[in-house]
């Protein structure tokens, strides 16, 4: 099993590296390799340049590290709560995130950094909320998620009067934002929220072993020393924090939660929990949806969201065609 995940983990390596590749060299300007060469070492012609390091380049890097932290988030709920559609983007926890960008956005006109704030308190605040409401001397997986799935309904509702009520120049770029998209990142507006997904990984990293054990049950991982409450409410807010972060830069990317930690299990036999093969998942599936957004409908340039609606979409008819032949 072991040699399996490895090799799975490799593939998926070479496919992410395949794709920033092309994803640096095509375009309205197509660059070769040893342009890219060249900029590496220093050299090269400074149009050139500006396109490969300061447009492309963090556009590649916060698709990979974005899909990554989405790809840990799904995998983070889906084991807390053994479903499969335990992601954030089902229980809401984007859409209140989105809610706290655009407060910020819409009301108070704030920067990225004020924004990154916002988005978190608006994601946390919304776990909180979801959490509260789907307590009943406990919490069972099939309440959290239809509570999820009615607050993100509401949620929604008020994204839309937000948008309403803005100036035209607001509600234009909420309305493009709502989509998710990776469209004008730049390194300006990246360092907020790398600081906040680096410290959330690094978390992550640290708590993965006592997820594992939960994942055999609350007896066995008490019994196994596990402070299991506190262990699982760190973990749930370690997953917000993801997702709200990525929210923050891109907007609410749906599906890539809800599907990565899923190929990602089949790609390790079945294993819970495969940390590293969720966020690589997450990640290509998010520059494969990028790469196709920019290229393949040309002259016209789509949201990264639409494609992983798309995506999204079609494993939910798939899933629903495989549970109707199953009974």
């Amino acid at each position: 099993m072991t040699r399996r995940v490895g090799l799975h983990t490799l593939w998926l390596l070479c496919a992410c590296a395949l794709l920033a590749y092309l994803a640096m060299t095509r375009g309205a300007l197509q660059i070769s390799s040893d342009q890219i060469w060249q900029i590496l070492l220093g050299q090269g012609a400074s149009n050139v340049k500006l396109i490969v390091l300061e447009w492309r380049l963090p556009r590649v890097l916060m698709a990979l590290l974005i899909g990554a932290a989405l790809g840990i988030s799904g995998a983070i709920f889906q084991s807390l709560l053994r479903n499969p559609l335990g992601s954030p983007d089902i229980l809401g926890f984007n859409t209140g995130a989105y809610s706290g960008v655009l407060v910020a956005l819409v009301l108070f006109n704030q920067s990225v950094t004020a924004m990154t704030g916002a988005a978190l308190i608006g994601g946390i605040a919304t776990a909180a909320l979801v959490y509260l409401f789907a307590w009943r001397n406990g919490v069972e997986t099939f309440r959290l998620i239809i509570v999820g799935i009615s607050v993100r309904a509401l949620l929604m509702a008020l994204n839309s009067w937000l948008i309403i009520s803005a100036s035209l120049e607001s509600a234009l770029s909420a309305g493009l934002w709502s989509a998710g998209s990776l469209n004008g990142i730049t390194w300006a507006k990246t360092p907020p929220v790398i600081a906040v997904l680096l410290l959330a990984l690094l978390l992550m990293a640290l708590l993965a072993r006592r997820m594992r054990l939960l994942e055999m049950g609350d007896d066995t991982a008490c019994a196994l020393g596990v402070p299991v409450e506190r262990s699982r409410m760190w973990l749930m807010l370690i997953g917000v924090v993801l997702t709200a972060a990525s929210t923050a830069l891109v907007g609410p990317i749906s599906f890539v939660a809800l599907l990565a930690p899923q190929i990602a299990r089949r790609l390790g036999g079945g294993v819970k929990g495969a940390l590293p093969l969720a966020a690589l998942c997450g990640a290509l599936l998010l520059i494969a949806a990028d790469f196709a957004a920019q290229h393949l409908f040309l002259p016209y340039q789509l949201p990264v969201g639409v494609i992983t609606v798309i995506l999204g979409g079609l494993y939910l008819i798939a899933l629903l065609v495989r549970e109707a032949r199953r009974q």
